[in-house]
């Protein structure tokens, strides 16, 4: 029976996609894909009303289920997991979606279990890849774990707020028929797969593990079929891949007390936008959960920037606000007198918080504000190069921006392409200097105007911006 079941999760498009899947079962022990604890403020009332597949079907977070009994599972009942590689040193935008399902189990009741592929990130998943990935050596494949262990740790380990929190910043009283978050709140376990796999031969698996699959099957699946058509073809090692994550299914079941026959599945959507691409991609590269590699205020611009059109569909993915307040902010951009990017600001701040908690929220709201251009706050050389990694910067020598013409230092560090534009900008009001409006063209930088007598900032309109280092 077992055996069985291994082949049919070898086989299954859930395996395949392990950033888009939730295994789930109906019984004491744990499981593997999803966990996670998150500080945003629905009331908990929203969750303990309904089932925890209700939820997440309303907020169009389910592609399928293999099972309607999914939706009748009382808090406690369900162990979720969900798989994450260690491709990189940091998760991507791309699986936030598995950590706010895992979350959204955990606010339910129910245990949720991050699995990280330490076995399975040295082999590379194919699925949606039209060629190899490259094979990463093991000391990056240990330390990219570790990161992505304590990321993970990190995002999960936020207990939400117990009373509901109104945008003012002020708490509410709860509702009568809530109940406090911290007390219904399940676990979340992390592991690692190669804690199982690096004790198994080659002649175990396959003997354990080959000897149950039908090739036939593995052959039809749309990720092979297409990497075989191809030039480079597939090689073994990533054709073994989906049985590797349909024997982490069968491994938890055994050894950690799950029942095979009460196991389920449900997949989530990719995360695109409205016109069919990825959310997630930029020219700079993939948005990064981790601050050590995108910093918190840039990861808060990005969703701030996202277009009306995705903005609500977002909000009901990615926070954690009841649908209700969703509702009421969507009808607050129909009227009259709406200020725009509010509802952006929200969903910033929602998204920021539960990545990288209250104290990144904190730093990409007061660098936001400090970096807006004609903003009141005193700026400072620690708040500056504080954005230097995500804007465009360049260094000059003390007696190159000394007394030079702001004209020919804007033109000089790039920020614009000629003295013309630059000069017209003026005119138009758009050019600023540590955020102060620069309303002539005779302008000379002096000694004042070096914050800090470190740096500058250099603005062209609210989105364009140039940090000076003086060396």
């Amino acid at each position: 029976m077992a055996a069985a079941a291994m082949a049919a999760a070898a086989s299954s498009r859930a395996f395949l996609r392990p950033h888009r899947c939730l295994l789930l079962s109906r019984t004491h022990p744990l499981r593997r894909r999803l966990s996670t604890n998150a500080s945003v403020s629905a009331p908990a009332s929203t969750a303990a009303s309904a089932g925890v597949v209700d939820v997440l079907m309303k907020r169009g977070l389910v592609e399928a289920t293999t099972s309607e009994a999914l939706a009748a599972a009382r808090p406690g009942e369900l162990k979720v997991y969900c798989g994450f590689d260690p491709t990189a040193e940091s998760l991507h935008l791309g699986n936030l979606l598995g950590l706010v399902a895992l979350s959204w189990f955990r606010r339910c009741g129910h245990t949720a279990v991050a699995l990280i592929g330490g076995a399975t990130g040295r082999v590379g998943d194919p699925s949606g890849k039209s060629s190899e990935r490259p094979e990463l050596d093991i000391a990056a494949v240990e330390a990219n774990s570790d990161a992505i262990k304590s990321l993970v740790a990190q995002i999960l380990g936020r207990v939400p707020e117990p009373a509901h929190h109104s945008h003012s910043g002020q708490k509410e009283q709860p509702s009568p028929n809530s109940v406090d978050s911290s007390q219904r709140m399940g676990s979340f376990v992390i592991l690692d797969n190669y804690d199982w796999w690096k004790d198994i031969t080659l002649l175990d698996f396959l003997r354990e593990v080959g000897r149950f699959a039908r090739v036939g099957t593995m052959i039809a699946k749309e990720s092979v079929k297409k990497r075989l058509a191809s030039e480079d073809g597939m090689s073994y090692t990533e054709f073994t891949y989906q049985l590797l994550q349909g024997y982490d299914f069968l491994y938890m079941f055994k050894n950690m007390g799950v029942n095979v026959e009460g196991a389920h599945g449900l997949t989530f959507p990719l995360l695109l936008k409205s016109d069919g691409t990825k959310f997630g991609k930029t020219e700079d590269g993939a948005i990064w959960l981790s601050s050590k590699m995108l910093s918190p205020y840039k990861f808060y611009q990005y969703f701030f920037a996202v277009p009306d059109i995705d903005v609500i569909r977002f909000m009901k993915i990615l926070t954690f606000l009841s649908l209700d307040e969703i509702q009421e902010l969507e009808d607050s951009m129909k009227k009259p007198g709406y200020v725009p990017n509010t509802v952006q600001k929200r969903l910033a701040e929602e998204v920021t918080r539960f990545v990288h908690g209250e104290e990144g929220l904190e730093e990409a709201l007061k660098a936001t504000e400090a970096l807006r251009p004609g903003a009141q706050t005193q700026l400072d050389a620690q708040t500056i190069e504080g954005i230097a990694d995500d804007v465009p910067s360049c260094s000059l020598a003390y007696d190159q921006v000394f007394k030079s013409p702001l004209v020919d230092l804007a033109v000089s560090t790039g920020l614009l392409t000629s003295k013309s534009a630059v000069k017209r900008l003026i005119k138009q009001g758009g050019l600023y200097l540590n955020n102060v409006r620069i309303d002539s063209e005779d302008k000379l930088v002096d000694e004042g105007d070096i914050v800090d007598g470190k740096v500058l900032l250099l603005s062209a309109g609210k989105k364009n911006k140039m940090v000076v280092r003086i060396s």
